[in-house]
């Protein structure tokens, strides 16, 4: 069976009050969330994961809630393979207008989560990039 990919441009947003950063992609139909860790990921109508939300994110990504606030770029993926998922998140911040560059540098933020799924998702790869 083939491997289903979907690519899109996406957006982000931040709760600073409650420290909560969000990854999605636009123009996609939501039909559920599924819930773990300090993560919740959306799945749209056609069984693609779409968008995550990452709850302490300050604490996730070790760096100041200010650089989250002021994200300017970024990137997110997730791939379904055999039933587990993992999902990586990498993006750029600007502090006092400096950028703090946290895609592909030794000093990344990123995150990367993998985790099994007990939910019947198909095997799927969706690439969103925030420009």
């Amino acid at each position: 069976m083939k491997k289903r990919t979907l690519t899109g441009k996406g957006e982000f947003i931040y709760d600073y009050k409650y420290d909560i950063l969000t990854f999605k992609m636009k123009n996609r139909n939501y039909k559920k969330s599924i819930e773990f860790h300090n993560f919740v990921i959306d799945i749209d109508d056609k069984n693609y994961i779409t968008g995550i939300r990452i709850f302490d994110a300050s604490k996730v990504f070790k760096v100041s809630k200010y650089v989250l606030k002021h994200i300017v770029k970024g990137e997110f993926k997730a791939i379904i393979e055999n039933k587990i998922l993992t999902i990586n998140i990498n993006f750029v911040g600007k502090q006092r207008n400096k950028l703090i560059n946290l895609l592909k540098t030794k000093q990344s933020y990123g995150h990367q989560i993998i985790t099994p799924i007990k939910q019947n998702l198909t095997d799927s790869t969706v690439e969103c990039a925030v420009i």
